[in-house]
């Protein structure tokens, strides 16, 4: 079997799991291809196109999809997929490029179309012909893959008995984070590691560290990460009279476990995440979480009072008091509240992964893809896809 994994782009947590997807599928005689289209343009820019893998594809490696037409992105795409011929194409959304013509080839080669997302359809506003469109295109997939089984209410139109459904490729490789040494729990630093763009929220954290200091003045506040909100949050930091929140800025990927390690919990306030990879990377080193109930991870990883505490992110007093709830824990409470997000984020992992792939694709073996009808057959052979990342980071 020949399986091909196709996304506009590759970068950061991907790497990872293509390296290891690779090897554990070759293991189980399964061929497996991947094809990225644009090297640059991503959102995570910082993170280069550097690959060197014969069996990883980029089609554009020193363009973004701005600077190439349609039609050159389009012709290029059918002419590499044509090249591998895939039994499996896996693809994101079809509202991008990579999963607009991946799903128009696999139909019109009569092979089998899996997508995978991490956005809840409820979290992005279309008018009504639009979502009609998509949802009619979407509805021909042949199987899905999701973060986890939370996901599973918000894409319930597009599950029925004959649907391929599994999870779990929202892991990263928790061992990066994983610390040897046992952790002591006296540590008197919050951490947050986040781009300091509008929907992270950072500025409601800030009005409720304010409440945090007057009542716990020995707990500080560390704040990682670089972006457009860096100024105004430190002027606001300033305005605010607060002594005991610093940021750092941007640091090394490498340096983000140490910063962990030496930290009592993590916090972040987004008002939305499709995901929230960067809860995985707390959790995996131990780090109790204090996060949003607007990020999508927390349905999964969140286990109120376990391995943490979720608040409301518009309201101030409640994001104080929930972290507050973690202060005033006792360092066992502390202790066992690590112990638990270790174990909880061991399950979400990549050998979970990896067999959750495989049971997939022994299925997807005996079972027929679906046939579009005639609207749905055209509307897909008419629709490209975009990249339009512009929302990316807000409302």
């Amino acid at each position: 079997m020949k399986v091909l994994i196709v996304h506009n782009d590759f970068r950061v947590y991907w790497k990872g799991r293509l390296l290891f997807l690779k090897k554990y599928l070759q293991e189980r005689d399964i061929d497996f291809y991947a094809i990225e289209l644009f090297g640059k343009g991503s959102p995570y820019s910082f993170d280069t196109y550097e690959n060197k893998e014969q069996w990883w594809t980029c089609l554009f490696p020193d363009k973004s999809y701005d600077e190439i037409s349609i039609a050159t992105i389009r012709e290029t795409f059918l002419n590499k997929i044509n090249e591998i011929n895939p039994d499996v194409v896996i693809a994101g959304s079809i509202v991008f490029f990579a999963g607009a013509l991946g799903l128009r080839w696999a139909k019109n080669n009569h092979k089998k179309f899996i997508m995978f997302d991490d956005a809840k359809p409820s979290q992005i506003k279309r008018n009504f012909f639009v979502q009609w469109v998509k949802d009619l295109i979407t509805m021909q997939i042949d199987g899905l893959w999701l973060p986890s089984k939370d996901y599973n209410d918000a894409y319930r139109k597009f599950i029925d008995k004959d649907s391929l459904v599994f999870y779990g490729y929202n892991c990263i490789d928790n061992d990066l984070f994983k610390f040897r040494a046992k952790r002591e729990m006296d540590f008197t630093t919050i951490i947050c590691v986040a781009r300091l763009v509008p929907i992270k929220n950072i500025d409601y954290l800030l009005r409720a560290w304010k409440l945090i200091e007057k009542r716990r003045p020995n707990y500080r506040l560390v704040i990682i990460g670089d972006g457009p909100e860096f100024v105004n949050l430190n002027e606001l930091t300033l305005h605010m009279g607060l002594k005991t929140i610093v940021f750092l800025g941007a640091v090394n990927n490498s340096d983000i476990p140490t910063y962990f390690y030496n930290s009592a919990a993590f916090v972040l306030p987004s008002l939305s995440e499709s995901w929230g990879l960067v809860v995985n990377e707390a959790m995996a080193s131990g780090l109790p979480i204090l996060i949003s109930n607007k990020i999508n991870a927390s349905n999964t990883l969140l286990k109120e009072g376990i391995n943490g505490f979720g608040f409301e992110p518009s309201n101030v007093k409640n994001i104080a008091e929930k972290i507050i709830s973690f202060i005033d824990l006792n360092i066992e409470e502390k202790r066992k509240m690590s112990e638990n997000s270790s174990k909880i984020i061991n399950s979400m992992n990549y050998e979970n992964m990896g067999e959750e792939l495989v049971s997939m694709l022994t299925r997807a073996e005996n079972m027929h893809g679906r046939k579009p009808g005639p609207l749905a057959s055209m509307l897909i052979n008419l629709w490209h896809g975009r990249y339009n990342t512009s929302g990316w980071d807000k409302l």
